[in-house]
């Protein structure tokens, strides 16, 4: 633990040191699915599509997970308060960029920029909070606060945002965005001394060579996932050529990590059968966290709630992701199996995926939803901090950077899998569904005649003209078939998703080699982040 007085002045107190450590880490936390808030409200705002929002979101996530080797050489070259002050001011200006861009391409470049300095936060601020912590518990705690942080960004988001949104232009949250960071500047420059937390090490022989390969790699895997079902997968040259060039860059960096004498990541970690294990399991886990996103469009597009009600709901979500996250500590303070961790939290979104396929009507009271968003949070909760624990745990320690890294990037590609398989449900399923519900209403289908003609009837009694209402009765039973349409597409998706789950569950209950792992943190461990 470091000494009183040496990073924070010797007048600062214990609560306002992690206060503020708390506001440096927020604004960036905030930022990473910012423009998720509102997709479409964001997609509107530079003129792009649905899929250039998600687009921006995986570049922030290739950011954050391939400069996450090369930023450690940063760390160790500037003092503590400098490295903060530096990070601010990027993430400052780069926030400003998106406010006032209209052209997507530079959307794209400043929000992979973005997802860079979140990493060197993220590492700065857990290195800070870390070094503070003397006990097992107190790291644990430590960890499952910024865990529990990071899941309940997008609820969180959904909930800040909302009123903002509706009032102004979404690019006004860019401009939020850049004012949030001011406070914890100021109250760096004022609290913390310019001491550094590590010998200075000179930024001579950087890896660019690497960063460039995993960074091309990763925004192109991303690339395929968002844009490959729209685009037909393989029948398009964009998406073609980006395969291959996956296997180009993929490969030379697979054979420069083998030839270098300090690889840019260590391959020897996936010699480890539960290191393997612990990816899959936060693949996995991945997909169906983001799964939640299908819930809360229900609401936008079925049942018509607006944004500042649908973030009001998803607080309850907010709330099951902090009980989870407290039991999760608990149990892994108790040094309990990880199987038991894995099983009770992959059951609790098997029940919450199972509910919900029960509960996507057209017509339905919010009520009916607290419990299972709770149940949700819950799950999200319970297997978030263990997983990575148990990844970073299951490797010898000498090898725990590497496999930090790795564990980030399992969860960046459960990020994108989850996107591509969305896509594909959204694309695919609802074009299959929607031909079935245009083949089932024709003039030989006499109920679909006489709701036709009973919806006609109701706006002529209104006052609607005939004419006027023979097109308003086109719109509104296409606005029904669509509602059908997405009710299809989402209880299909959940079916797939509890299928996955129960596979995983049989497979965890069945593997006892799981229990030979014991989740621990030491001191000398990195931030898994």
């Amino acid at each position: 633990m470091l000494p009183k007085g040496f990073l924070f002045k010797k007048w600062v107190p214990e609560w306002l040191i992690k206060i503020t450590l708390f506001i440096v880490l927020l604004p960036s936390l905030v930022l990473f699915f910012l423009p998720m808030a509102n997709i479409n409200a964001a997609a509107g705002n530079t003129g792009s599509e649905t899929y250039d929002v998600y687009f921006s979101v995986s570049l922030f996530y290739a950011g954050y997970v391939s400069f996450f080797s090369l930023e450690r050489r940063f760390f160790k070259f500037l003092a503590a308060k400098e490295y903060f002050i530096v990070i601010t001011i990027i993430q400052i200006i780069s926030s400003y960029i998106c406010y006032s861009t209209k052209e997507i391409t530079v959307l794209f470049i400043f929000r992979f920029i973005q997802g860079m300095a979140f990493t060197m936060t993220v590492n700065l601020s857990l290195a800070l909070i870390y070094a503070r912590l003397r006990t097992e518990r107190a790291r644990v705690i430590g960890y499952s606060i910024f865990f529990g942080m990071l899941v309940c960004m997008i609820p969180f988001n959904n909930f800040i945002t909302a009123e903002i949104i509706d009032s102004f232009d979404f690019n006004i949250v860019y401009k939020c965005a850049m004012f949030s960071y001011l406070p914890s500047l100021i109250a760096l420059l004022l609290f913390m001394n310019n001491v550094r937390l590590d010998v200075k090490f000179p930024l001579y022989q950087l890896d660019w060579a690497s960063f460039t390969f995993y960074a091309i790699s990763i925004c192109l895997i991303g690339y395929i996932m968002v844009y490959g079902q729209e685009y037909y997968w393989l029948e398009d040259q964009r998406i073609f050529r980006s395969v291959i060039s996956i296997f180009i860059f993929g490969g030379l960096f697979i054979l420069r990590q083998s030839r270098l004498k300090r690889p840019y990541f260590d391959l020897e970690v996936f010699k480890y059968r539960n290191f393997k294990i612990g990816a899959l399991i936060i693949v996995i886990f991945y997909v169906c966290r983001f799964a939640f996103s299908i819930t809360t469009t229900y609401f936008l597009t079925v049942l018509k709630l607006d944004p500042i009600h649908v973030g009001q709901i998803t607080l309850i979500n907010v709330f099951g992701i902090i009980i989870g996250v407290i039991i999760s500590g608990v149990f892994v303070l108790q040094h309990r199996p990880i199987r038991l961790l894995w099983i009770y939290g992959f059951s609790l979104l098997l029940l919450y995926h199972a509910w919900m396929i029960f509960l996507f009507t057209t017509q339905a009271n919010e009520n009916n939803f607290y419990i299972p968003l709770l149940i949700q949070g819950l799950g999200v909760g319970t297997l978030m901090t263990p997983s990575i624990i148990f990844m970073v745990s299951s490797v010898p320690e000498r090898l725990s950077v590497t496999s930090a890294g790795m564990c980030l990037f399992m969860r960046c590609l459960g990020f994108y899998v989850s996107i591509g398989l969305m896509n594909y449900f959204d694309l695919y399923a609802k074009s299959k569904h929607f031909n079935t519900f245009q083949d089932k209403i024709s003039n030989l289908n006499p109920v679909a005649l006489q709701s036709v003609s009973n919806i006609k009837n109701i706006l002529i009694q209104d006052g609607a003209t005939s004419a006027y209402a023979a097109k308003a009765t086109n719109k509104v039973l296409i606005n029904t078939i669509n509602a059908q349409n997405h009710i299809r597409y989402a209880v299909d998706y959940y079916e797939m998703i509890c299928a996955v789950i129960i596979i995983s569950l049989i497979v965890i209950a069945l593997f006892p080699y799981i229990n030979r792992t014991v989740l621990t943190l030491s001191k000398n461990q990195p931030s898994p982040f």
